[in-house]
């Protein structure tokens, strides 16, 4: 794909995000009492013989109180679409929904392994993701995406639940989250369909000794690199 292929798609990517994200709503559609099940999402990639491109998308879900794993479901397939920062979700998107109608639990929220509002147009694939699954949607990033040059954060402090928000001329894109005290943060931002301080308390619920991501992004991590390995030698 040339320069110009590339530059009409991120044109028409960005018609999509623009017209969605006029409907994304930063308010609580479920009350932290109502979470019965939680889903982690997260994919991994790979490129065969012939370097086309590959990715498994796995999600785990998990009892909101107990945190034990309830239901396992993957989805693999082949990837057409470049990668181009701020575009995630047109690569991912299609793998998560086939992997998510496998469920036959339906999880009251997803958290992903990426961002939502913390995106340039607020669209991340936690926030895109939400119109299709008409559920409430968190992103977890392990590292920070620079939505402008002159987005920075803030540390926050070394005890966990601490954290500092992202923003921009005023308005939060999302947060900087320390989970376990003195261990880097998390990059936290809303999808859809929530607070962000909802999402936090959620977040914070979710957090073991095993690793200073959520629990359920965690699972889901651990299962792409299985999967992939599965995939790759067969």
């Amino acid at each position: 794909m040339n320069n110009n292929d590339h530059s009409q798609l991120q044109q028409e990517f960005i018609t999509v995000q623009n017209s969605l994200k006029t409907r994304i709503d930063c308010t609580d559609h479920i009350s932290e009492s109502d979470i019965k099940t939680v889903a982690g999402v997260d994919l991994a990639y790979w490129k065969n013989e012939n370097d086309e491109e590959y990715a498994v998308c796995c999600v785990v879900v998990i009892d909101y109180a107990a945190h034990d794993i309830i239901e396992k479901q993957h989805y693999s397939g082949k990837i057409d679409v470049p990668y181009m920062p701020g575009f995630l979700a047109f690569r991912e998107l299609p793998l998560v929904l086939k992997a998510v109608e496998k469920l036959e639990n339906k999880p009251d929220l997803f958290m992903f392994d990426g961002n939502g509002y913390l995106h340039p147009r607020h669209m991340g694939i936690a926030t895109h993701a939400a119109f299709y699954l008409e559920t409430p949607t968190i992103g977890i990033a392990k590292t920070y995406y620079r939505v402008e040059k002159r987005l920075n954060y803030i540390d926050p402090d070394v005890t966990a639940g601490s954290f500092s928000d992202i923003e921009l001329n005023g308005e939060v894109y999302g947060r900087v989250l320390r989970t376990q005290n003195g261990i880097k943060p998390v990059f936290l931002s809303v999808g859809n369909y929530i607070s962000l301080d909802t999402a936090t308390d959620i977040t914070m619920k979710l957090i073991s000794k095993e690793s200073h991501v959520p629990i359920p992004t965690r699972l889901a991590d651990i299962e792409t690199h299985y999967e992939r390995k599965q995939l790759m030698e067969g």
